[in-house]
């Protein structure tokens, strides 16, 4: 196993006055984004995030949420110079608005349990990433800590407001955040929150924070969920937003943010459905080369899901083939980008119960963090080896690490267009890598290939269950259905996906909302440059502005054709 490597680095200095109007608003959006969760992985290393943590109370929220709005509106109204300086305004509108649209609707009331937008998760998640560069950094990790105690009493005290105001979490999630309360209370030497590496002389403070106010915090939150909250959760036939009070309203608001479009959620859900007509025929052509016969669809399915032979024989398995797919990616991506980061992609397994079977995190802006691949072990026997190089290549190489390295190397951009996180465009990207990888042949024969259709799959299925829970009001035990029918995950899997569409809406719409844009910008732009259309020099044209809202790389690459 490839574990991070620690970078002793000197913290950031704070950034330098902005130039321009527009300049000055980007690092305005910088410090909204921040307030709203300085754990994102994306502001490691900003000097703004230092020792705070989020505020999720509502008298917060509220004033975030219009200190966002009049953001956007100031940077609507503001003037440009150039091409680059609009493409900054309109990601300062984007960021802004998604800020405000996100804590409108009031995800933190009936949030308990995901790992990525829940207050257990975010804290038990994020907090033990943390790699402090340096003595500022090192207390601000301590005041983060003794912060802790009021973060989740406040969050707390939201779940209360939602309860009162009928935003009711799922009860089912409700105890499976308790569960892992009391996994991780069970165990105080073990305590993740240890592992981040501090000075020798914040050690001891470090253990008596975790131990004198911490440790009880989460004991009393868990004490919240399990006799405030589980009693009054919804079911798990009623999971979706629509059962909530202004829920339709607060789902089609999220559906906007994810996809950065103003598709309706039946139009995004008859898109998956669509998709996943087409993609039957694949699977026969495919499903025959890689087993003989002429299989169907849903045999070929059937056979990668059940198939014991297609699963890892243990973690060791599992890490050495990422390792592989990332070398050979590594080696045939300059025939298709101009430009690479400097930086390699780290490798690290965990296991880690509920997260997604991989994931990717950039590295922190200061260097105190290396971008890294995360393979999720859990239950490692029980996951499919086929789609382990489409995922490999999804995340790492030419996927996330390519695009966010890159991104963070544009030191000629705006802060902000360096860091900016918009789920349509990275997740978008993200997808199409997986295909992209086979057409520069890096897949290792036709049951890795079929491991390609079947993320194809999964997005497309996303954009069916996101919607059907959130609109179209499915249970979950219909949501699970519908993936085992569609894809080929493993049960641990389609139990963890499902949970997470129920507990961060909106987000599974962005992938394939994306990869189609991003495709469909290929096509056009082949079509009109005709002879003289690069691949090298369209991907550097997609990679080279940081991320952007899926209209304004539309206009990015029709300035770009027309140019040439």
């Amino acid at each position: 196993m490839t574990t991070p490597t620690t970078a002793t680095a000197t913290p950031p200095a704070a950034p330098a006055a902005a130039t321009t109007p527009v300049a000055a608003l980007a690092e305005e959006a910088v410090a909204v984004i921040a307030a709203e969760d300085p754990l994102d992985d994306a502001l490691e290393g900003c000097p703004e995030i230092v020792g705070r943590l989020a505020d999720p109370s509502e008298e917060a929220q509220c004033a975030l949420r219009e200190r966002a709005s009049l953001l956007a509106a100031r940077a609507e109204r503001a003037p440009v110079a150039d091409a680059g300086e609009e493409v900054t305004r309109a990601v300062v509108v984007q960021q802004a608005r998604a800020v405000a649209d996100r804590l409108g609707t009031r995800l933190v009331e009936h949030t308990v349990a995901d790992y990525q937008t829940s207050p257990v998760g975010r804290l038990l998640g994020s907090l033990p990433e943390v790699r402090p560069a340096g003595e500022e950094q090192e207390r601000g990790h301590l005041e983060r800590l003794a912060g802790v105690p009021e973060y989740l009493a406040r969050a707390a005290e939201r779940h209360r407001a939602g309860l009162a105001a009928g935003r009711l979490p799922v009860a089912e999630r409700v105890r499976t955040a308790v569960a892992r309360l009391d996994a991780y209370l069970a165990d105080p030497d073990g305590d993740p929150l240890r592992a981040v590496p501090l000075g020798e002389r914040h050690h001891a403070e470090r253990d008596r924070l975790i131990d004198e106010r911490v440790r009880p915090a989460f004991a009393a939150y868990r004490d919240v969920l399990a006799r405030e909250l589980a009693p009054r959760g919804r079911p798990q036939e009623r999971p979706g937003l629509c059962h909530l009070p202004d829920g339709e309203e607060h789902y089609t608001t999220l559906a906007r943010v994810h996809t950065t479009t103003d598709r309706s959620p039946k139009e995004l859900h008859d898109v998956g459905v669509e998709l996943l007509a087409r993609l039957e025929e694949e699977y026969g052509r495919l499903g025959a080369q890689a087993f003989g016969g002429s299989p169907t669809a849903a045999e070929v399915r059937e056979r990668l899901r059940s198939d014991v032979r297609l699963r890892w024989s243990g973690a060791g398995e599992m890490l050495s083939a990422a390792r592989t797919a990332i070398a050979r990616a590594e080696l045939a991506a300059p025939r298709r980008f101009g430009r690479l980061p400097a930086a390699a992609c780290v490798l690290d397994g965990r296991d880690v119960p509920g997260a997604p079977q991989a994931w990717y995190m950039p590295a922190a802006l200061d260097g105190s963090r290396p971008g890294t691949y995360h393979a999720n072990t859990e239950r490692a026997t029980e996951r499919s080896r086929v789609l382990a190089e489409a995922t490999t290549f999804h995340e790492a190489v030419p996927g996330h690490h390519v695009q966010l390295s890159l991104a963070q190397e544009l030191t000629g951009l705006p802060r902000l267009r360096r860091i900016a996180w918009i789920n349509a465009y990275i997740e978008g990207w993200g997808l199409y890598a997986e295909r992209l990888a086979d057409e520069m042949g890096l897949y290792s024969g036709p049951p890795a290939r079929l491991g390609m259709l079947a993320m194809d799959s999964l997005r497309a299925a996303r954009l069916v269950v996101d919607t059907g829970l959130h609109h179209f009001g499915w249970g979950r035990e219909r949501a699970v259905g519908f993936l085992r029918e569609h894809t080929v995950l493993a049960d641990v899997e389609i139990q963890n996906e499902t949970d997470r569409y129920i507990e961060w809406p909106g987000q599974a719409l962005s992938y394939m909302t994306g990869r189609l844009e991003i495709q469909r910008l290929r096509s056009r732009a082949a079509r009109e440059l005709g002879p003289a259309f690069d691949i090298r020099a369209f991907h550097d044209l997609v990679l080279g502005h940081g991320s952007l809202p899926l209209d304004v790389l539309d206009r990015v690459v029709a300035r770009w054709t027309t140019a040439r």
